[in-house]
């Protein structure tokens, strides 16, 4: 029997930078909450961004945000996984160095930018929803610091990759779509929250069913027996997966839910 369900939310739920979910998804997974099956929102997104767009069931749904550094539900924070502060600050220097990339500081409710880019601020505020405080200089920030972003608007994984080399040993480095380069503390990552949760609500990997398309969902595909590349998933993710689900933008993940009801 299925007791947990993780999904990724861009390129699995709704297109990438997309806010609009199918409000069918609302009244699906109440009805699977009633058969005592969790849904989790599994995103590089911060909470506060995964609760707009879960916004009339939000108290209903667990949020691990920040690729799994942050695990809550509505209103508290669960487990949180910080990045030790000097090598997130090395890091965030090391960024300001490429050329054309933006640097985002997540915290544990804000995330942190000194951006002089309004265009890309106006976005994460009220496209993705960010909670979103603006300083002089991210790096002295005196907040925990959960994951650290580079943005790119396309070309991010080989803008990044004498960072992902750099860094790759001491930092949990992923790649998310063609925008984000997200960097959080060793072991990090959506499949280890999934087992966070699998652990503290008592459930095996095979009651476990995952939805994924990009590189940072593998981790949490390969802790779930269900686990399903949506149609447009990225080729790594297809061969990380046991089935396959339709397109995001077919409601692929909603398809294989209605199924399970």
């Amino acid at each position: 029997m299925i007791k947990l369900i993780a999904s990724d939310i861009d390129g699995t739920l709704v297109e990438d930078g997309g806010h609009e979910l199918n409000p069918e998804f609302f009244d699906v997974i109440l009805k699977l909450r009633e058969k005592g099956i969790q849904f989790a929102a599994a995103s590089g997104r911060q909470w506060a961004s995964i609760e707009a767009i879960f916004e009339p069931i939000k108290e209903k749904v667990f949020y691990l945000s920040d690729n799994g550094a942050y695990v809550g539900c509505y209103g508290r924070n669960l487990f949180l996984n910080p990045i030790d502060r000097a090598t997130a600050l090395e890091l965030i220097r090391e960024i300001r160095k490429v050329p054309d990339l933006e640097v985002m500081a997540g915290g544990p409710d804000v995330v942190y930018v000194d951006t002089k880019d309004e265009a890309f601020v106006d976005w994460i505020e009220n496209g993705y929803k960010f909670q979103v405080r603006r300083v002089e200089d991210v790096t002295e920030i005196t907040d925990a610091i959960i994951k650290v972003s580079a943005y790119k608007p396309h070309g991010i994984q080989k803008a990044t990759e004498g960072l992902i080399a750099q860094f790759g040993g001491r930092l949990k480095m992923t790649i998310s779509g063609d925008m984000w380069m997200d960097a959080m503390a060793p072991g990090v990552c959506k499949g280890q929250a999934i087992r966070t949760l699998q652990e503290n609500l008592d459930i095996k990997p095979e009651e476990t069913m995952a939805f994924g398309d990009q590189l940072n969902d593998i981790e949490m595909l390969e802790s779930a027996y269900y686990s399903f590349a949506v149609a447009n998933a990225r080729e790594e993710v297809k061969k990380a997966a046991r089935f396959q689900a339709d397109s995001n933008v077919n409601c692929g993940v909603l398809k294989v839910l209605k199924q399970l009801l």
